[in-house]
């Protein structure tokens, strides 16, 4: 039965050709379905044969852990560097959307507080 190595909902196009290349070099039967056209279903990677799944995860373990070793080092260097991204800085860049998120929280917390007060009269 296959087995899901890799669901691609919010993985970025290099992770993912990573995952495919390290299945590939380590000699793993894999395929892959496409996302949905409705975007219920994000696609995935998917061991092909069961004897393969266990190792698969295996690989697919030690590559995140060196993935994210990596990318914590990478965010680091732009803290110490000054070039990591803040809120200041994203403010800065994109102010509209800043704003908008601010209102639909806002507005969030307004029916939070509100409905139960109207739904008691």
């Amino acid at each position: 039965m296959p087995k899901l190595l890799l669901n691609l909902r919010n993985v970025p196009d290099d992770e993912s050709d990573e995952v495919r290349a390290l299945l590939d070099d380590n000699g793993i039967e894999f395929y892959e379905t496409l996302p949905s056209r409705w975007g219920i279903s994000h696609g995935g990677i998917w061991a092909a044969r069961d004897e393969d799944a266990a190792r698969a995860e295996r690989l697919l373990a030690d590559y995140q852990h060196t993935r994210r070793e990596r990318a914590r080092a990478e965010h680091a260097a732009a803290v110490r560097a000054g070039t990591a991204e803040t809120f200041a800085t994203l403010l800065r860049r994109e102010p509209l959307r800043v704003l908008l998120a601010v209102l639909g929280i806002l507005a969030a917390l307004a029916l939070v507080a509100l409905v139960p007060v109207l739904l008691w009269r």
